[in-house]
């Protein structure tokens, strides 16, 4: 058997992160099925099959296209993967959070494939990207306080990788002690009072696959005092872009934050 051989070659993606970098790094052929969910790349939805939601998973479909490797993200997969390694399936899943956990995914995923110089040429080109934004926000005198809304009811702040985006771009995140907390369930806020108390300049919102509605964030009681709602400062991310632990948050996510951060301190410019 030769060493390419040994590599993985019937992929299963249950999450979109994986699916989206194994495009970008040119083995999408290895991909024979997706989660429901993923809609980066494009193509991805009509190439390939669907085995699996968030939390639920097909198994038996998945057991039958004969998949060498399994891909999941995160404890809230735990028991998708618990039943398909009683199966006899070889599951990877990953558990990061940050901006540094989305860039050892790619570099695992890549000599996982035997593609690690490919791999190792995307993380550099993400970091270029990176470096140079947060360069741009370092010259900025005045960074704007910002506050990033995941969900709306209950309220939950973001996730540790959209709030060090914010960071990387020039911004200053409101809630620095609730983004180191995995579940969402410890980033809830009782009430809206604590972000009208920290009082940001500009409000980011992606609410996990829901279409953002600003009157439903606008008629909180007394939030028409925040300095970004008197501005008109409230911006919809695309949470496929945003909140998907892979290459879209650190290239198109951080752009888009990057340029709505900009675009305000210019504003503050006489």
């Amino acid at each position: 058997m030769s060493l390419k051989d040994r590599y993985p070659k019937r992929i299963i993606c249950l999450t979109e992160e994986t699916t989206e970098t194994l495009y970008l790094l040119g083995e999408q052929d290895r991909i024979v099925g997706i989660s429901g969910f993923t809609v980066r790349p494009i193509r991805a939805r009509k190439e390939k099959p669907k085995v699996s939601t968030f939390i639920d998973a097909q198994i038996d479909n998945i057991i039958a296209l004969k998949p060498d490797l399994v891909i999941g993200f995160s404890d809230i997969q735990a028991d998708i993967a618990q039943e398909l390694i009683k199966k006899g399936i070889t599951v990877w899943v990953n558990n990061y959070r940050s901006v540094e956990g989305i860039l050892d995914m790619i570099a695992q995923l890549g000599r996982l494939i035997g593609k690690g110089e490919k791999a190792d040429q995307l993380i550099r080109d993400i970091e270029n990207e990176m470096v140079s934004i947060k360069a741009a926000g370092n010259q900025m005198k005045v960074k704007p306080k910002v506050y990033f809304e995941e969900w709306f009811d209950p309220i939950i702040t973001s996730i540790q990788w959209v709030a060090e985006i914010i960071e990387i771009a020039g911004g200053e995140y409101i809630f620095p002690d609730n983004m180191n907390a995995s579940l969402a369930k410890d980033r809830i806020l009782a009430t809206g009072e604590p972000v009208i108390k920290k009082n940001p300049d500009i409000i980011l919102a992606s609410w996990c696959g829901k279409k953002f509605k600003k009157e439903k964030m606008l008629a909180r009681p007394n939030w028409n005092q925040i300095t970004a709602v008197k501005n008109n400062e409230i911006y919809e991310i695309d949470s496929s872009i945003i909140l998907q632990p892979g290459p879209a948050s650190v290239t198109e996510g951080l752009s888009q934050i990057h340029q709505i951060i900009q675009a305000w301190h210019q504003k503050q410019t006489p």
